[in-house]
């Protein structure tokens, strides 16, 4: 496969570029960031598209390389095929399908499977090189050449694919793998578990073991329905023990209520009668008061008696002889104490005589209303000596009731034993009940089921004879196919080891050769092993593995890797796509590598990318031919 023609509209940094390809050694030479790793991603991006997908990214390929400015985010391929079919690629990036047309112009775009994630598959479809193997053989990005992890293992597949099966795309571990999972999935093993021969054996080993059940279905249905009986009657008992428990519930429920009425009464009652002697001690309060003011008026009783004692005084002492002064004064004080006690008296009496007519008032209106809370508190009590004989009247109708209702269920003795008991020891009864009900319902239940199922079991019996047969027949095949999953993975490891013995040494023999030549005779044999990677002999025989050699070395021996496993990956001879991929070859390894393609690769295009003059000057030494394009 060659590409002879690229055409960029707008891609990156590049714009309105035209670049016209020759067949063998392409120089592109441009200084740093002028655009040749810009150039490298839309060769690559025209075949198989830009992504959008950061992958690990602080931005994606298509977000990195689409034109700040302008629309026209497109671009042209045109590229031959070894068997010289030409066809020419018109892609723009935003759109997932390009157009793709033949040497007639003939749009062949649907000629071709499409993806609906990766969009058309063209160069898949006539290369079988994927995106992710294109750029771990054919493209080498700058100071790249040693594969990543992830380029690593998909081209170690490939080559393990290719040594082991003769195909790279058929790997030789996974259709072993393939034949075991269907070996498990589809017959199964002595060890696994809820697989075809595992389930049929096991459906066969039950179904035997029911067929010898039915010979005692018969006697064990009459003892499930003698028990069944058995439990229905017990459940009726149950349900009107139930029912009994409920309606005693019921009324004592209605008994808590009229006691509640009947405790809010006594205690209005009980208020009316509290109020009744707070008022009579209130009275006897008022009457201690009066006894107190009568006394009072008896001291001034007694002052008055005194006073007319003075007045006696005065006239008895008319006939004794005292002096004018002393005899005045006696009648003086007399005078005045008389007047003072006359006052305080008088004062007192019509004070008192107030305060008499008030409590007389008030001493009335308490009696009135002593006398309405007496006849509340009569009303009240007549009306809970009603709803005591209401409520007992109505307790002994319903107990009645009950009794007559379920006079064949429960006697009278334990019918007023369960009236007596409070509502808690019901309400715990009742709970009791029920969940024996429940559990015998249950227990019926099973029964039901386990009779259900003996019925069934007994009215398929010819259905489970053919299971058998069925069975019997399906774990014959199952053996068979057994059978012929292990003679073909016998056939398969035959033939691998066959396809080991003759590819495996070509191959080897191969990259041997390509290594010695590249490395100027210091390495001579290699190996690649498909868990260790490259594998090299030193010039003292010890093999090593490449990871332990210089850089430039590795960067020598791993390219050595990616041209020889190129040949191996497809039936096209791609194009070999270098990108400053000598960076760590001295000029000795340089001139060793570009003649060792040009005299090995004619079939195959070379493009290398470069911002030194190092290569045009050997190939200019060597006197090779190549085409020389300025970025």
């Amino acid at each position: 496969m060659k590409i002879n023609y690229l055409k960029i509209n707008e891609f990156g940094k590049l714009k309105n570029k035209e670049i016209k390809l020759k067949n063998n050694i392409n120089l592109i030479y441009g200084k740093n960031e002028a655009g040749k790793t810009t150039l490298l991603k839309f060769i690559s991006s025209m075949f198989y598209g830009v992504s959008k997908n950061k992958n690990g990214k602080e931005i994606s390929d298509f977000d990195k390389y689409k034109p700040w400015k302008g629309e026209d985010f497109s671009g042209k391929i045109q590229y031959e095929l070894d068997n010289k079919e030409k066809y020419e690629v018109f892609r723009e990036f935003s759109k997932k399908n390009p157009k793709i047309y033949n040497d007639k112009l003939e749009d062949i775009s649907k000629n071709f499977n499409i993806d609906k994630t990766k969009g058309n598959q063209f160069f898949y479809d006539q290369t079988k090189i994927d995106e992710i193997l294109f750029l771990s053989t054919n493209l080498v990005e700058q100071n790249n050449v040693v594969l990543d992890n992830n380029s690593q293992n998909i081209l170690t597949q490939k080559i393990a694919n290719i040594l082991s099966s003769g195909e790279d795309n058929i790997s030789y571990k996974k259709v072993m793998n393939n034949l075991s999972k269907k070996l498990l999935e589809e017959v199964g093993t002595e060890r696994s578990v809820d697989r075809p021969l595992n389930k049929a054996m096991d459906e066969l080993k039950e179904l035997k073991n029911l067929m010898e059940e039915l010979n005692n279905s018969k006697e064990k249905n009459n003892e499930l329905k003698i028990k069944k009986e058995e439990i229905s009657e017990e459940l009726n008992n149950i349900e009107k023990e139930i029912e009994i428990l409920k309606e005693i519930k019921l009324i004592k429920e209605n008994e808590e209520k009229e006691n509640e009425k009947i405790n809010i009464n006594n205690n209005i009652k009980n208020e009316f009668n509290e109020k009744i002697n707070n008022l009579k001690n209130k009275i006897n309060i008022n009457n201690k008061n009066e006894n107190k003011k009568i006394k009072e008026n008896k001291l001034n009783i007694f002052n008055i008696i005194f006073l007319v004692l003075l007045i006696v005084l005065n006239i008895l002492i008319n006939f004794i002889e005292l002096s004018n002064y002393f005899q005045n004064s006696i009648i003086f004080v007399t005078v005045v104490y008389l007047l003072i006690n006359l006052i305080i008296y008088f004062n007192l009496k019509i004070k008192n005589k107030k305060i008499n007519k008030k409590e007389n008032i008030e001493k009335i209106k308490i009696e009135k209303e002593i006398e309405i809370l007496e006849e509340n508190k009569k009303n009240k009590e007549q009306e809970i000596e009603k709803l005591k004989k209401d409520l007992i009247e109505n307790n002994n109708t319903k107990l009645k009731e009950i009794k007559n209702k379920y006079r064949d269920v429960i006697n009278e003795k334990d019918l007023i034993n369960l009236f007596n008991q409070n509502l808690n020891k019901l309400n715990h009864d009742l709970e009791y009940m029920n969940k024996t009900y429940n559990n015998k319902r249950i227990e019926l239940n099973s029964i039901n089921i386990e009779e259900k199922n003996s019925n069934e079991k007994l009215d398929k019996k010819i259905e489970y004879e053919e299971r058998i047969k069925y069975l019997e027949e399906k774990i014959k095949e199952l053996h068979s196919l057994e059978m012929s999953i292990n003679i073909a993975k016998e056939t398969l490891e035959e033939a691998y080891d066959e396809i080991k013995n003759n590819i495996t040494p070509k191959f080897t023999k191969n990259l041997s050769l390509l290594i010695e030549k590249i490395s100027n005779g210091k390495y001579k044999n290699a190996n690649f092993d498909a868990d260790k990677g490259l594998i090299i002999e030193k010039e003292d025989g010890e093999y090593i593995n490449c990871s332990n050699l210089s850089l430039g070395t590795i960067d020598q021996l791993y390219l050595a890797l990616r041209l020889s496993s190129m040949n191996e990956i497809s039936e096209e001879k791609m194009p070999i796509i270098l990108d400053e991929a000598f960076a760590y070859f001295d000029n000795q390894r340089l001139e060793n590598i570009l003649n060792f393609i040009s005299n090995n690769y004619n079939d195959n295009q070379v493009i290398i990318f470069t911002c030194s003059n190092r290569e045009k000057e050997i190939l200019d030494k060597l006197n090779i031919d190549y085409n020389l394009i300025n970025l």
